[in-house]
């Protein structure tokens, strides 16, 4: 896929105020600091699309992205954070549930996490809850260049031998680098694939 166009839409508190029209949604979510930005400016090709913060947790609101006129690319608050506080807590968990199960237009929702790092107990949490609530989504590592191949590849399996313990069928992984663009057109093939599928039916 060719990134033709990228334009910021709206900003919201609430999945209500979310754009109206029905084309499809792509939404990227992940803890604090696994590099949501990075990875979606760079899959838009544009540097400041998302804005970078040094400090954790600066996504507050449900941003939509047109690309190419045609879909939607969503960025959603990151999770996690310890340092908010607990009212601040419940209010991004409503934020992300609320869209995660009301918007009728999410096609598939990528979960970001950290190639360096073991499965994180907040992680797998959240990829349980989608998966008993029936949400479509796909994992997506990051920061892949912060390894060397052989403990890229070991970390990955890792991952997916742990969910294979309660998973039937692991859902779609794809290995990433904002640095490198690494994963970027096979990222994009697979938004590509839904897209076509999704006019076929």
């Amino acid at each position: 896929m060719e990134i033709k166009s990228v334009e910021f839409v709206m900003s919201n508190k609430d999945v209500a105020g979310c754009p109206p029209d029905m084309l499809p949604e792509y939404a990227f979510i992940g803890r604090s600091n696994v590099g949501k930005s990075s990875l979606i400016n760079m899959l838009a090709g544009r540097k400041g699309l998302a804005m970078t913060s040094a400090t954790p947790g600066k996504t507050l609101l449900i941003n939509h992205f047109i690309v190419n006129k045609s879909w939607y690319l969503v960025d959603l608050p990151g999770y996690g954070y310890a340092r908010r506080s607990a009212k601040g807590k419940e209010r991004i968990k409503g934020i992300i549930e609320g869209y995660v199960m009301r918007r009728m237009q999410m096609t598939c929702l990528f979960v970001l996490v950290d190639a360096r790092h073991e499965p994180q107990a907040i992680d797998l949490a959240f990829i349980h809850w989608l998966g008993e609530n029936g949400v479509p989504f796909a994992i997506v590592f990051t920061k892949a260049d912060k390894l060397k191949t052989g403990a890229l590849n070991a970390n990955v399996r890792h991952y997916l031998d742990k969910l294979g313990e309660t998973w039937e069928e692991l859902p779609p992984h794809f290995v990433t680098s904002s640095e490198k663009k690494t994963g970027r057109q096979e990222l994009l093939a697979y938004i590509e694939q839904i897209n076509e599928s999704l006019k076929n039916q």
